[in-house]
Parts: C-alpha cells; sequence; structure tokens
C-alpha cells in the first residue's frame, strides 16, 4: 500500500513543555535566550497538540491520508537523557498511537527531530559519543512500548542540517558556531542511527529508516571551478550522511581538508551501514553554488551560495522546483543502484503568507500549485523506476518554524496562534478530493 501522509515534529506542535515531567531540551533553552528566535518566539505552547491531538487525528481522517509521521519528544521520554523514563511521556505517544489506529492511519515514528534533551547537550552533545548510545537507550524504551502498534520508525530527521545549523553555523539549537570543527557531529549522529536501529529491531520494529534532506546541486556555470565547488557540495550535503548509511564508507572529504573523519572507531562504519528498510528523503529546493571569489572569507568552504533564479519562490524564499524532485530521486538510484532502498519522500512542502480572508477561506492556491507539480515530479520519478512507497506532505498544521517562529506558515490547517482555532486551507481540501480520487482508483502517485 502506498503511503499518502501528513508529517510533524514534536516541539514544533505540542507544547505542555514544561507538563507531565518533561525535561528540557535544547529547543526551549535556545529559544528562550534572546534574539535566537524571530520575535523571541517559543515553543511553549506551539499547536498545543499535547491537549489537541484527538481533534488532530480527526483533521488527520477527514483529509484521508493513510499515514502520519511525527516525532517523539526525548525529553518527554527521558527528561535527563539518561536511562531514568518518564512513564506520562510514554502514556501520551500510546494515546496518540491508539488514535491513529482506531482511525485506520499507519504512525511512522521519528526518534530525534531536534529535540535533544539539554542534559546531554550540556555533556558535549552530539560532539560527545555517548549521546549516540543514549540515542539506543531512548530508541529501546520507545519500541518496547509502541513497536506492537508502530509498524514504521525513523531513527534521525535530517542529521545535515542539525549539524550545519545547529553546530557549525549556530543559527538553530544547540547555537554553537564551530564551521568545519562540527563535521564530528555528523559522525555520531550518524553511529546514533546505527545504534537506535539495533535496539529497534531488538523490539520488532517491522520498518526502520533513516531521514536525511537531500538536494539536487546544480553549477552555477560550466566552468571547471564552479563544477568542483558544486561536487564538494554535494559531498557534504548529500554524500555525507548517505554514502555511509548504504555504502558503508564515508566520501572523500579533501575538499575541505579532512582527510578522514578522526571521531571514526574500528567497527562504526558496520554499525551504521546495517540494513534498512526504507530512507527516508526530505526534499524542498534545489542549491546552486559557485566556486568562492579568490581570497573570499569562506570559512574554509570550498563553495558559496550561488541562489537558483528562475522560478517563483515560497515565502521562505526558497525556489520552487518540482522536477527537482524527480532530479533528486533518480540520481540517488543512479548513484546507489541496488545499495538503495525504497523510498519515502519524508517531507515535501512550502510556507506561505496564509490569513484568511473576509469569509473565513485559507484561500492557499499557491501551495495547491507546489503539491500538484511535485506529486507529478514523483509520479514521473516512479515511472522511471525509482520505487517509491510513500509521499508525506508537510505539514499537517502551521507551526513553529525553529528560527523563524511563528513567522512561516507550511500547514494544510491554518492554526491560529491565540486561540488556537484550527481553519483548514483550501490546500487541505484539495488535497482531500485527490485522495480520494487516487484511492478510489487505486494508483500510487
Amino acid at each position: 500500500m502506498f503511503l499518502w501522509g501528513t508529517a510533524t515534529a514534536s516541539y514544533q506542535i505540542e507544547g505542555a513543555a514544561a507538563e507531565d515531567g518533561r525535561g528540557t531540551s535544547i529547543w526551549d533553552t535556545f529559544a528562550h535566550e534572546s534574539g535566537n528566535v524571530r520575535d523571541g518566539h517559543t515553543g511553549d505552547v506551539a499547536c498545543d497538540h499535547y491537549h489537541r491531538w484527538s481533534e488532530d487525528v480527526t483533521l488527520m481522517a477527514d483529509l484521508g491520508v493513510n499515514s502520519y509521521r511525527f516525532s517523539i519528544s526525548w525529553p518527554r521520554i527521558h527528561p535527563r537523557g539518561d536511562r531514568e523514563v518518564n512513564q506520562a511521556g510514554l502514556d501520551f505517544y500510546d494515546r496518540l498511537v491508539d488514535g491513529l489506529c482506531a482511525q485506520g492511519i499507519t504512525p511512522a515514528a521519528t526518534l530525534f527531530h531536534w529535540d535533544l534533551p539539554q542534559a546531554l547537550e550540556d555533556r558535549g552533545g552530539w560532539l560527545n559519543r555517548d549521546t549516540a548510545h543514549r540515542l539506543a537507550d531512548y530508541a529501546h524504551t520507545v519500541s518496547a512500548r509502541l513497536a506492537d502498534r508502530v509498524p514504521i520508525w525513523i531513527t534521525l530527521n535530517e542529521p545535515f542540517i542539525h549539524m550545519v545549523f545547529g553546530y557549525a553555523l549556530g543559527t538553530h539549537a544547540p547555537g554553537r558556531a564551530l564551521f568545519l570543527d562540527a563535521l564530528p557531529a555528523a559522525h555520531h549522529q550518524l553511529l546514533g542511527h546505527g545504534l537506535a536501529t539495533q535496539a529497534l529491531r531488538a523490539n520488532g520494529a517491522g520498518r526502520v529508516l533513516v531521514t536525511n534532506n537531500c538536494t539536487p546541486v546544480w553549477a552555477a556555470s560550466d566552468a571547471e571551478r564552479d563544477a568542483r565547488a558544486a561536487d564538494a557540495y554535494d559531498t557534504l550535503h548529500n554524500r555525507l550522511f548517505n554514502d555511509p548509511v548504504l555504502l558503508g564508507s564515508y566520501p572523500d572529504l579533501s575538499a575541505f581538508g579532512v582527510p578522514a573523519l578522526d571521531a571514526v572507531r574500528d567497527g562504526d562504519l558496520e554499525v551504521i551501514a546495517q540494513p534498512l528498510d526504507g530512507l527516508g528523503v526530505n526534499y524542498y529546493n534545489p542549491t546552486r553554488v559557485a566556486a568562492p571569489a579568490p581570497g573570499a572569507d569562506t570559512g574554509g568552504l570550498p563553495f558559496v551560495d550561488a541562489g537558483v533564479t528562475g522560478h517563483p519562490t515560497t515565502a521562505f524564499g526558497w525556489p520552487v522546483v518540482p522536477d527537482g524532485l524527480r532530479e533528486l530521486l533518480t540520481g540517488l538510484r543512479a548513484r546507489y543502484g541496488d545499495a538503495l532502498p525504497p523510498v519515502y519522500v519524508t517531507e515535501n512542502g512550502c510556507s506561505q503568507a496564509d490569513e484568511p480572508g473576509p469569509d473565513g477561506v485559507v484561500d492557499d492556491q499557491g501551495r495547491i500549485a507546489y503539491l500538484d507539480g511535485h506529486i507529478a515530479a514523483l509520479r514521473a520519478a516512479m515511472a522511471e523506476g525509482v520505487d517509491v512507497r510513500g509521499y508525506y506532505v508537510w505539514s499537517l498544521l502551521d507551526n513553529f518554524e525553529w528560527a523563524e517562529g511563528y513567522n512561516q506558515r507550511f500547514g494544510l490547517v491554518h492554526v491560529d496562534f491565540a486561540t488556537q482555532k484550527r481553519t483548514p486551507k483550501a490546500s487541505y481540501h484539495w488535497l482531500k478530493n485527490r485522495l480520494a480520487a487516487e484511492h478510489h482508483h487505486g494508483t500510487p502517485a
């Protein structure tokens, strides 16, 4: 069965930040420090999904999706990052999973979507090898409780983005600006993926995936120096996180002056490269890069962002290139061949400046065009032989968009953050009709 779903993340929607024994996450700390998040917003309340989950599951059921990708809040389960378990946190996800199953919606649970317990960050976060082992403990705890009803597990969400924004640039939690010294956070996240995969399988998890943010990389010109820059960016963004999982080896990082990752120990790559049941791919846009100008200070990076031009943009300023999804998926198949497991598009969506009109309707025609174009690109990739098993729209709800606070709206459902009123947008109704037609005809995309 092809999975049509929507996706969310715990810190972005749950709220209830200090309720029922939940510990502090790095995002709680980061958002409460002045200047880190636009307009001083925090996820303390977010969409109040912790209390309104039943209403949100009803919205999914009415939409007609057959799967829901959510993330579990690590500090809600292990408040101090150790093995002490907060049963109230497990109880919440028990209720959510039962509610989904009652509606015939397949739960797909992500273990780590960036809300690391602050206690682990205090001990070094993902720069500390021990954090990988703590992820395995956490994976064991939640899968022991939920694996009988949750058939799909995702270990990590976008480790590239977390490493770059959280540890290299400091624009996301935990706010560390280490540049290339952030690279150990790549290896330790991937090691955590491998160890968590072992824990999940030991508890009978059905399908285990990792979700990587992937992008087609375009050189700014035909010049050889720009081609080398594009290859270096592709290595950092795509191959650094796909190669170890799928091929059991790291790509050549010499373009970054790094002959090898010092954090790698004997046996690590065997743990990381265990067979997967799927690769989660999050796609938003291609990336166009050029070689740096002579003498430019790029912090040691052998490329600069050249910007994608000639395409419409989202409210976030991201270029809208639906065919980039087909290019990405067919490119993954060409690169990895038989080593590529079935693919799940675990996030795809766009931000718009959505507000209800005088009639109360949120008429987000741009999002409808976006989704229509990307579903067509998905179908084209499948026609070219890519084994795609699912497509999840980001996101079900307008939510806390990390450093942008509540200023970027990605939802199929509009949320009035002052009242928590949910209003399905025009895109929600469009997708509902589209899914009804897909299910009627039995087509996968």
